[in-house]
């Protein structure tokens, strides 16, 4: 792991993302004129490129890699270089993180590229279009989300990409208050997405390491408690809530899903719930929501034996609503979303209500039911040993 990791290090020492390794890249292959394109015209891309050497902070080499993909796709089109020698570390993870962005389009790479700076440069500096206002009048600005609101729609967007939106206590936490804030603010419609390729990869599992000096029962008990809170917040939302899977999710961000009114996905996202795995077992109210979506069968595929459906299984069984290619996605949703958000605001939200008030009561004990079992779990020994064997093998990797 040592000499990899020296090597990723040398990688970066050599491809900076500055001015003087950009002037080294071909120009670009596309259109210059300002019509958008994927939402993007070639004036945001040249600003995308500018924002780059304003980072003060280190994205990690992975990002750093991605970046660089990015770019040369955008400008130069699918990887058809020769592929460097074993022993060229520096060009081959760059020739390596070129190669497998695949067929992508020059616009949606551009696209790609232009989001996922966006979201580095607002999780390093914050927006000037961030709401920051907390519900309580708390006054405190979101560290881990994006949260705007726009054409009537107010966006929860998790933002921590180099990540993969993996949700931290503090994440959790934002969502509440951004939901809560959402639900009595003057938008439409309520949408969350990910920042970068990924929506969510579930619980970021340092959660289950930070162990509080009374021991790992009033862990248990506090992350229940939060659990519960966090669930709530989805079932007692108000508006229509729609979510924008712009890549693969992971335990919780699946499980809530039943939650939503509507869940739109790109053809590359994937639904993972592997529980077991991990030692534990279901919750987001997905023990009631899933099998009544896809029937009991499918739902233990998912929720039992670790089963990962791909966007189309998941459209197939009703847990997504609609897929939509990955090279329009954005667009197409978003256009979508646009016109649902001229529709009258309250006939939507007292219909939603209607729709949803025969079963919340249920929903509630089904969630009170999950936090209590997952309580349970967290202080088993048998969790305790899932979790410790899934960070060696990761640190093997």
């Amino acid at each position: 792991m040592a000499g990899v990791a020296l090597r990723c290090s040398a990688v970066w020492r050599r491809v900076t993302l500055t001015s003087s390794v950009r002037s080294n890249i071909p120009s670009l292959k596309f259109h210059t004129t300002a019509s958008p394109m994927m939402g993007v015209t070639v004036e945001q891309f040249e600003q995308a490129k500018s924002k780059l050497s304003t980072l003060k902070d280190d994205p990690g080499n992975e990002v750093k890699l991605k970046i660089y993909a990015l770019f040369k796709q955008a400008t130069q089109g699918p990887c058809n270089a020769p592929k460097p020698g074993m022993l060229d570390f520096v060009n081959k993870a760059k020739w390596d993180a070129w190669k497998s962005l695949g067929s992508i389009s020059q616009d949606e790479a551009r696209q790609k590229y232009c989001d996922l700076i966006g979201s580095l440069v607002e999780e390093e500096t914050g927006s000037s279009a961030q709401v920051s206002a907390q519900p309580a009048g708390s006054g405190a600005t979101y560290e881990t989300l994006l949260v705007t609101k726009e054409d009537d729609i107010t966006t929860i967007k998790l933002n921590r990409p180099a990540k993969k939106n993996a949700i931290t206590t503090e994440m959790y936490n934002e969502i509440i208050a951004a939901l809560e804030q959402a639900a009595t603010d003057d938008s439409v419609i309520t949408v969350v997405t990910g920042a970068g390729d990924f929506y969510c990869s579930g619980n970021d599992l340092t959660n289950f390491t930070k162990i509080p000096e009374n021991g790992v029962e009033e862990m248990a008990r506090r992350g229940a408690d939060l659990l519960r809170k966090y669930v709530n917040a989805y079932i007692d939302f108000p508006k229509p809530l729609v979510a924008v899977v712009n890549g693969p999710a992971v335990g919780v961000s699946v499980t809530v899903l039943g939650l939503f009114d509507l869940v739109y996905a790109t053809e590359r996202a994937t639904f993972h719930t592997p529980f077991s795995q991990l030692g534990q077992s279901a919750e987001g109210c997905s023990s009631y929501t899933f099998p009544k979506l896809m029937g009991a069968a499918k739902a233990s595929e998912m929720l039992l034996f670790n089963k990962k459906l791909t966007a189309v299984q998941a459209c197939e069984l009703g847990l997504v609503t609609e897929v939509f290619p990955d090279s329009s996605f954005q667009s197409e949703v978003w256009t979508r979303l646009k016109a649902y958000a001229k529709l009258p605001r309250n006939s939507l939200a007292l219909s939603k209500q209607l729709i949803r008030s025969v079963e919340k009561e249920r929903l509630h004990a089904v969630n009170d039911a999950e936090v209590e079992r997952l309580m349970e779990r967290w202080m088993s020994d048998e969790c305790f040993n899932a979790v410790m064997s899934f960070f060696q093998a990761k640190a093997k990797l």
